[in-house]
């Protein structure tokens, strides 16, 4: 995973003028985009990604997942009321607290991790 990090790694100066039309690349008569960073990004906002609430983790023996049945209990590594993790692709973003929502479970976000934070998981 490390590997696929480094190979996307941009600084996001870098980021910002290859997306607001800085730099040599592209024709004389295209229109350039002088405005803020996050306009010129427009074009990644419809990108699906894969968001997990992550509940809690196990780890188990062959043995033990081959002797699961129906009504089996599975013993995770958070305790209850600790809070879920919400992860986009595979990296954590933010922390919060299972809710029901019309029937319905959500997760009620209750920390976001920093910029500077998500930046450093990419190293």
């Amino acid at each position: 995973m490390a590997d696929a990090a480094s190979e996307n790694d941009m600084s996001l100066g870098n980021m910002n003028a290859a997306f607001s039309g800085g730099g040599a690349a592209g024709p004389k008569d295209a229109p350039r985009n002088n405005g803020p960073a996050i306009q010129s990004l427009d074009f990644i906002l419809d990108i699906p990604l894969k968001v997990t609430a992550e509940l809690g983790r196990s780890r188990m023996a062959i043995r033990e997942i081959l002797q699961l049945g129906q009504g089996s209990v599975v013993e995770l590594s958070k305790f209850a009321g600790e809070p879920i993790e919400v992860l986009v692709n595979d990296k954590l973003i933010a922390r919060g607290e299972v809710v029901v929502v019309n029937e319905k479970f959500g997760i009620r976000l209750t920390d976001i991790i920093s910029p500077v934070e998500r930046i450093e998981q990419l190293k």
